[in-house]
């Protein structure tokens, strides 16, 4: 495989393996319409703050979501919009099975 070609895809493949965890999908739902806190999302998730933290290093490491700091906390929210469009098609692709 030409190497542009690989790194093309290796890219895409980055990307899917962040979207590849339950919790990271669930992260990714819940701030679709509203700016959260790490608290609030570890309350929502049901698991330990570190945990949370580690999803959300990966989300925002392919700027998926973003983190804005508002006084002593830091605010999450989607980044990119258009990750909920895939998701939908993925829907679709789950109910033809």
């Amino acid at each position: 495989m030409n190497k542009n070609i690989e790194k093309e895809f290796s890219e895409k493949a980055e990307l899917f393996k962040a979207l590849a965890h339950p919790t990271r999908l669930f992260i990714i739902e819940a701030v679709k319409d509203k700016k959260m806190s790490v608290n609030e999302i570890t309350k929502l998730v049901g698991v330990d703050i570190s945990t949370i933290s580690k999803h959300l290093d990966i989300l925002k490491k392919h700027k998926i979501i973003k983190g804005e700091k508002e006084k002593n906390y830091i605010y999450y929210h989607l980044a990119i919009p258009c990750i909920l469009e895939f998701m939908n098609c993925a829907i679709r692709v789950i109910n033809k099975k």
